[in-house]
């Protein structure tokens, strides 16, 4: 895992100034401390900050560059498998100079080209590879979106980075919001292939954006080169036995866990008391000789601290639990620092929770943990969607059992009522129209939209009048895989192009774990798993109301009695209003944030709604739902103004030549390590 940035102009001819390419690799020093390389070749420039985990020698600091076949590489991430692919490609006649899985790239490309190397590659990635023969850039992420990566047009060419703050260090970069931007950000759910910020965008997930000088210019396109792709009810039967499923996800799961358990550093896992997470500590532990290290968050709220359920199965499996309690204190003293890492608005302070967590594993000598990311998404483990399910999913269900059913969830989800689950019913005409319903996940963030138009500061709000956040939201979806899906897939595949990608492996995964150098790496992602995962007929994935039942069964053998009968709970952390301390904190970030003068500078937002919405948010008489929803909305409006203030109003070229300076020594030009990748006639 590392930070990767790039110019690309539209003159080849035109030098790409190394000071940028390292100022803009410098501001992502957190991502990859272990040194700072770069390369051009023909008007294209790329560097790298490093965090060495395979391959630790200097020999594999990237860029790489092949001059024999005009190759120019940066990748950030993580190859699984890579070794027999390796083997298999030396066997034919490659030479490799190092022992890096990025290194497989440029053979594989070599070999295959980039459409036919793409189904080889397994894992979390994102990376940047430029052909001299073709004079092409080629942006690729990974199919899921584990791994970030951001683009933009200057006046004379492409800038992109893997933090939007690497891309703002190029001086002819723009820094500015964009409005529709700003409305996603305060009710928490963005579209797909978005960003905050004025013509800054994302390759999505499982696409290439490919560059191509032509004419004088940069023909940019972008396509996709993998789906999630639930299958269509009427082309498969799904005939199989209940067994097979269990007994396939159980296969799989595990050669996925080993193949993440591979590094050159220690590896360790991160505990919570949920399915998932005990699952991924259970199995590595069987397969490790040696004690596991599992880091578990705790709370000082035990209706959302989970770490008594964690220390049974660390016992269970005699791992070596490290336990981190966290308070208001710990959550709110740090939450302007996080918003520098996430660079978008949070709703919940798990992302401070999770950036301190990873500063602690960090510490403790560890730089690479397995996560739990992508259970839920892929075995149907949120309460949203049972809720679809019950509503639209089902047959042989009474009127009156699936009313009793939806009850009892909403019941024991209360505490997540209001961000979770929607209070109340919200129904969007045009996501109506592309899923046939809408799905539950998005109707809390719909709810809060509610509260945008009024937020908005005059201008801003003239602009946006109308606007509807929903049908946004569907333009981007692709229909096609949509169409003729049953609604339990539907509802699963909406979340992940929004909430997984957007919120869960954002803020709640890459952002805050590689601003801390530690790389998070998650099985239940794993592309040969997600693939058998979606084949398993909806009415397996939620047994009656039993969510995640495959998985459960998968794994009975592995987890405590009481893991395997308890309901999913959504971790997150205790809102503001559920503690005066917290309370506090957060009112001295809206002082700060959310004064007269910062809302003036920052032309944002209406400050006289924001008084209304804070008194009643602070009101106890406000319904517990409420509250929660306005909880996250003071979040992302104190977000907003810290976004402004630091990222855009902030002289970010400035910033990163003078963080180049502070790493000087570690600077160093990959040229000089050039080695052939063809094999000698």
């Amino acid at each position: 895992m590392c930070g990767i940035a790039g110019i690309i102009y539209k003159d080849q001819k035109r030098p790409v100034d190394s000071r940028t390419l390292t100022a803009m690799a410098a501001l992502q020093h957190h991502r990859g401390p272990d040194g700072i390389g770069y390369a051009s070749l023909n008007g294209v420039g790329m560097s790298h900050a490093r965090l060495s985990i395979i391959d630790l020698a200097e020999s594999a600091q990237q860029p790489f560059i092949a001059r024999d076949a005009g190759l120019l590489l940066a990748h950030n991430g993580e190859f699984y498998d890579f070794q027999r692919i390796r083997s298999d490609l030396t066997a034919q006649g490659a030479r490799f100079r190092t022992k890096s899985d990025t290194e497989i790239v440029m053979h594989l490309y070599e070999r295959y080209g980039l459409d036919r190397m793409l189904p080889h590659l397994r894992g979390e990635f994102a990376f940047a590879l430029y052909d001299k023969l073709r004079d092409t850039t080629w942006l690729v992420r990974d199919r899921f979106g584990i791994k970030p990566l951001y683009w933009t047009e200057t006046a004379n060419g492409v800038v992109f980075g893997s933090e939007i703050k690497v891309i703002y260090a190029h001086p002819e970069v723009r820094r500015a919001f964009d409005s529709q931007g700003i409305y996603h950000q305060l009710m928490q759910t963005i579209v797909p292939g978005t960003t905050p910020y004025a013509g800054v965008k994302q390759v999505k997930p499982g696409h290439i954006l490919e560059i191509q000088r032509m004419n004088g210019g940069l023909r940019i396109q972008e396509r996709c080169y993998w789906d999630l792709d639930f299958p269509d009810p009427d082309s498969e039967t799904r005939t199989n036995s209940e067994e097979f499923y269990i007994e396939q996800v159980r296969e799989k799961l595990l050669e996925a866990i080993q193949l993440r358990l591979i590094a050159d550093v220690p590896v360790g896992c991160y505990l919570s008391g949920g399915i998932d997470s005990c699952s991924i500590l259970g199995l590595s532990a069987a397969h490790r000789q040696d004690p596991v290290r599992a880091f578990t968050i705790g709370f000082d709220d035990s209706q959302y601290d989970e770490s008594p359920i964690a220390r049974q199965m660390a016992e269970a499996t005699r791992a070596e639990q490290d336990l981190l309690m966290l308070d208001a204190g710990h959550l709110y003293n740090h939450f302007v620092e996080t918003h520098w890492y996430t660079e978008r608005t949070i709703y919940n302070t798990l992302a401070v929770a999770k950036l301190l967590m990873s500063r602690h594993v960090n510490q403790s000598g560890y730089k690479v943990v397995l996560t739990g990311e992508g259970s839920d998404e892929l075995f149907a483990g949120y309460p949203a969607f049972r809720i679809d399910m019950f509503r639209h999913g089902m047959e042989g269900v009474t009127p009156s059992e699936r009313s009793e059913w939806e009850r009892l969830l909403r019941q024991s989800n209360a505490l997540v009522s209001g961000s979770m689950l929607a209070e109340n019913d919200v129904s969007n005409t045009a996501l109506n129209q592309i899923c046939g319903f809408t799905p539950a996940c998005l109707q809390p963030w719909l709810a809060s939209a509610q509260h945008v138009p009024a937020l908005l500061a005059g201008d801003l709000a003239a602009e946006l009048k109308g606007y509807d956040p929903g049908a946004g939201i569907a333009a981007a979806l692709d229909k096609s895989q949509l169409e003729n899906r049953h609604p339990l897939d539907r509802a699963q595949y909406v979340w992940i192009k929004t909430q997984l990608e957007g919120q869960i492996l954002t803020w709640g995964g890459d952002r805050v774990d590689m601003a801390n150098s530690m790389e998070a790496r998650p099985p239940f992602l794993d592309h040969h798993l997600a693939e058998a995962a979606v084949h398993i007929p909806p009415h397996l994935r939620i047994k009656g109301k039993k969510e995640k039942y495959v998985l459960r069964e998968a794994m009975r053998g592995l987890l405590p009695e009481v893991l395997y009968n308890r309901e999913k709970f959504p971790f997150m952390a205790p809102p503001a209003h559920t503690d005066p301390g917290k309370l506090k904190a957060l009112q001295a970030l809206k002082e700060d944030f959310l004064s007269g003068d910062s809302i003036a500078d920052a032309g944002i937002l209406q400050q006289e709604h924001i008084e209304k919405l804070w008194q009643n948010y602070v009101n106890p008489a406000t319904a517990p739902a409420a509250r929660v929803q306005l909880d996250a909305v003071m979040n992302h409006a104190i977000g907003i103004q810290i976004l402004h203030r630091n990222l855009v109003a902030a002289d970010i070229p400035a910033l990163a030549l003078k963080k180049a300076a502070e790493y000087q020594k570690e600077i160093k030009s990959t040229a000089e390590l050039d080695w052939n990748i063809r094999p000698e006639a």
